[in-house]
């Protein structure tokens, strides 16, 4: 199983802020770029993601904060509008359709103020953030305008229904829907 425990992540550091700059500056190019241009939309997700699978499709537009946390598989397709802050790593399996608005997010804040909020700025952020890596599966679906949050792991072959919000790990095999997401039935 994967280390879904969250770690003090500081995206105030100059080399972190470096990484973010890099990675708008892609996604702008890469949000920009024609439709029917899929060499030039291939070669520029390869310098954006950490790794693409072959005839992986992300359309657009698509966000990100770094890019280089974000690992891809084989025939994963990802669609309009979707954003993944790649704080911690995300990773998703082959086969894997992502439907449009899904948002992938590894980032959280504490939620008592007191641990939120550094009591003096000794750094450029006031905020205390935690970040914690995303997993999901090979032959997946996710679907339309479902939020996936912090150390969360979805098994293989796992459909999720759109509008739903992913705040524990999900099994293999199975429709999960709601908020908070639960187990619908087996897909076995």
């Amino acid at each position: 199983m994967h280390d879904d425990t969250p770690k003090e992540f500081d995206s105030s550091t100059p080399e972190r802020l470096a990484q973010i700059a890099r990675a708008r500056a892609l996604t702008l190019q890469y949000n920009q770029l024609p439709a029917d241009d899929p060499a030039a939309r291939s070669q520029l997700l390869k310098q954006l993601l950490g790794s693409l699978g072959s005839d992986a499709y992300i359309d657009t537009p698509f966000h990100c904060d770094y890019g280089k946390n974000i690992h891809v598989g084989a025939n994963v397709y990802i669609g309009l509008n979707c954003t993944f802050i790649d704080n911690e790593s995300i990773h998703i399996g082959d086969n894997t359709l992502i439907a449009s608005a899904v948002s992938i997010n590894t980032a959280t804040h504490p939620i008592h103020v007191a641990e939120r909020i550094y009591p003096t700025p000794e750094r450029s952020s006031n905020y205390r953030t935690l970040a914690a890596p995303v997993h999901i599966g090979k032959n997946c679906w996710i679907g339309a305008n479902a939020t996936i949050l912090p150390g969360v792991t979805i098994g293989d072959n796992t459909t999720i229904a759109a509008g739903s919000v992913v705040t524990k790990n999900i099994p293999a095999n199975v429709l999960a829907m709601g908020v908070p997401c639960r187990v619908a039935r087996s897909l076995d």
